[in-house]
């Protein structure tokens, strides 16, 4: 017989027939002559009643079940006579799969914190929270594959392993096979890179986007998603060491192309979670967050602003507010100040363009004021930035200027200034951190908890 799934089972139209669910024991209780055995397989937040009569010859086998063992069960499918649960199985036969010592067994009937699940990542997704987190990063995954793929764009897969500083912020990890203890030098006493395995200086990505931005000059419309990585020495609810990046690239499209895209991404993806995941959803809203439907609600149904960053500085200027950072043209906004403007100001997602040249990277195609760049930033309630992009410099002599300025060695940026050489066009992009979208989704504080298996400076477990 061919297993069923709980979350299928759920949703038959009636009871009836015989099923085969496999799965892992959440409790065990029992109520005069019959055992009641719940269990889940991860399909569904919902977990499936077992019953079994005393008289059964698997009795003695159910009383001996504990929370984590895994079992399999044969049995007819029937109405629930609880008011809990729409189905429940009358089991006919039932098989220990594996078991769970309940001395040992860290995950027992009670609520677990945050905290303590992440010293046992190889079992908290079993808990409700976090398989719930799963089954939503899954859906928000596939919406922004759908999203893309419906409008033409290709998938790229760029390269993990880079000899180019996509941000120019030097926090990159290194790739090397050298022997650490004894390294071959030069004559001078430096490391001598080139005997290394690529012959120079390697690390692991930033971003994609360079790469990306060769398909988009010949493919039109291209996406990454995949992970990047940030050497940041910085232990916070808001970073990690290892992240994964979406960042489309649209060639013959202008900065306001560019928002337009954004905010219909946004949209697109957020209506799914909520068509989709909406169960899933429902539990974060209840146990973490009771504005987060609402918070994605009102993204969906607004029209985002529009805003310069000279007018957002304005309008933080002239708020009354105290701030911890301070605002000034020339500053970066800080997530207080994004925040400021989204839910209390303006009341929606707001579209910030026209940074500073000098707080932006050196890609971004200059104005011609001299003094600010093509860039934006899509700033959300609750959580500010949640998409930074810009229209691209396609200009081979202004992008040199740039590279010097930023004390880059435009001979490793050939390829890249190549295709300003060579059939160049207005081109843009943005970047979107999945775990950051995940998070603002669910509404969990701690961008570790949306992640399988976090990388933070001194934690590379699991």
């Amino acid at each position: 017989m061919q297993r069923s799934r709980v979350k299928d089972i759920l949703n038959r139209e009636r009871a009836g027939g015989e099923v085969l669910v496999q799965g892992w024991v959440k409790t065990r209780r029992s109520s005069g002559a019959v055992s009641f055995v719940q269990i889940s397989d991860g399909s569904t937040l919902k977990d499936l009643q077992i019953v079994v009569e005393q008289s059964s010859p698997h009795y003695a086998l159910i009383e001996s079940l504990n929370t984590g063992c895994s079992v399999s069960v044969t049995g007819e499918l029937v109405e629930s006579q609880g008011r809990s649960q729409k189905y429940e199985v009358n089991a006919r036969e039932v098989e220990l799969l594996g078991g769970a010592d309940p001395e040992e067994y860290p995950l027992q009937k009670k609520r677990h914190t945050l905290e303590f699940l992440r010293e046992i990542a190889h079992l908290r997704p079993r808990t409700n929270t976090f398989g719930a987190m799963a089954r939503v990063r899954n859906g928000v995954a596939y919406a922004i594959h759908t999203f893309f793929q419906e409008r033409g764009f290709q998938y790229i897969q760029t390269p993990m392993i880079t000899a180019s500083d996509a941000e120019g912020a030097g926090s990159m990890f290194r790739v090397t096979t050298l022997d650490l203890q004894d390294p071959p030098r030069q004559g001078s006493g430096a490391v001598d890179a080139a005997a290394d395995f690529f012959g120079r200086p390697t690390y692991l990505t930033v971003s994609g986007q360079l790469e990306a931005e060769i398909f988009a000059l010949a493919l039109s419309g291209v996406y990454t998603f995949g992970p990047t990585f940030r050497a940041e020495n910085s232990n916070t609810s808001r970073h990690l060491a290892e992240f994964w990046m979406v960042e489309p690239e649209v060639a013959f499209c202008d900065l306001d192309g560019l928002a337009e895209l954004a905010e219909d991404f946004l949209k697109y993806v957020f209506s799914y979670a909520l068509d989709k995941c909406a169960e899933d959803l429902a539990f974060f809203n209840q146990w973490y967050d009771k504005s987060a439907i609402a918070t994605l609600e009102g993204i969906i149904n607004s029209d985002f602003e529009r805003l310069t960053y000279a007018e957002a500085v304005r309008l933080l200027e002239g708020s009354g507010e105290t701030f911890e950072f301070p605002v000034g043209w020339g500053l970066d906004l800080q997530s207080e100040h994004e925040r400021y403007l989204t839910e209390k100001r303006v009341g929606k997602p707001v579209v910030v363009t026209d940074y500073p040249k000098d707080i932006k990277a050196f890609y971004m195609r200059m104005n011609d004021d001299g003094e600010t760049v093509r860039a934006m930033d899509v700033l959300a309630p609750r959580i500010g930035e949640i998409i930074g992009g810009s229209q691209r410099e396609e200009r081979e002599d202004i992008l040199r200027e740039r590279m010097k300025l930023a004390g880059l060695d435009a001979d490793n940026y050939w390829w890249y200034l190549d295709l300003r050489r060579y059939g160049t066009v207005p081109h843009a992009g943005f970047g979107l951190g999945f775990e950051r979208t995940v998070q603002f989704a669910t509404g969990m504080q701690n961008i570790r908890d949306v992640i399988p298996f976090p990388r933070t400076p001194r934690n590379v477990e699991f």
